[in-house]
C-alpha cells in the first residue's frame, strides 16, 4: 500500500513532527488564513502559519470529522474547543504532482471562533 500525502499529513497531525511537515510542504506552498486577507507564498511562511495552528488548535480535543477528497487534494472538516469556545472549520488542501502540499485553505466558524483563533495565532505567531 502507497503511503499518500494526505496520510501523511495524519501522520503529521499525531506526531506534531516539524521536520515531517517541513518535508511536507512544496517550496513554493501557498497558505490562505480565515483571518489574513492575502495569501501567505513560500515554504517558510505556510511553515509558520501551520506549526502555530497545531500549537493553537491541535490540542487533545481536535477532531477531523469529515473528509472529502479528489484526485489532487482533500477538504478535512474539524472540530475543537479552545477557551470554551466550539470551532468548527475545515482545511482544504491540494497537493503538487510530487506529492507535497502546493496550497493550504482554511476556513473557520462561528464569527466568535474566527476571532478567538485570531488573537491566540497572533500571541502564537510573536513567539516564533
Amino acid at each position: 500500500m502507497t503511503i499518500t500525502a494526505l496520510d501523511k499529513w495524519y501522520g503529521y497531525m499525531k506526531s506534531h513532527d516539524h521536520a515531517a511537515l517541513w518535508d511536507l510542504l512544496h517550496p513554493d506552498a501557498v497558505f490562505e488564513s480565515p483571518v489574513v486577507h492575502t495569501p501567505q507564498r513560500g515554504r517558510d511562511i505556510t511553515f509558520k502559519y501551520l506549526s502555530s495552528a497545531e500549537k493553537v488548535l491541535g490540542g487533545p480535543g481536535f477532531r477531523y470529522t469529515g473528509e472529502w477528497r479528489s484526485n489532487d487534494g482533500a477538504v478535512l472538516e474539524f472540530e475543537n474547543d479552545v477557551e470554551g469556545v466550539r470551532i468548527n472549520g475545515v482545511d482544504i488542501i491540494t497537493f503538487s504532482a510530487d506529492g507535497r502540499i502546493a496550497h493550504f485553505k482554511v476556513m473557520v466558524r462561528p464569527l466568535k471562533a474566527i476571532n478567538l483563533l485570531h488573537r491566540l495565532m497572533g500571541e502564537q505567531l510573536a513567539k516564533q
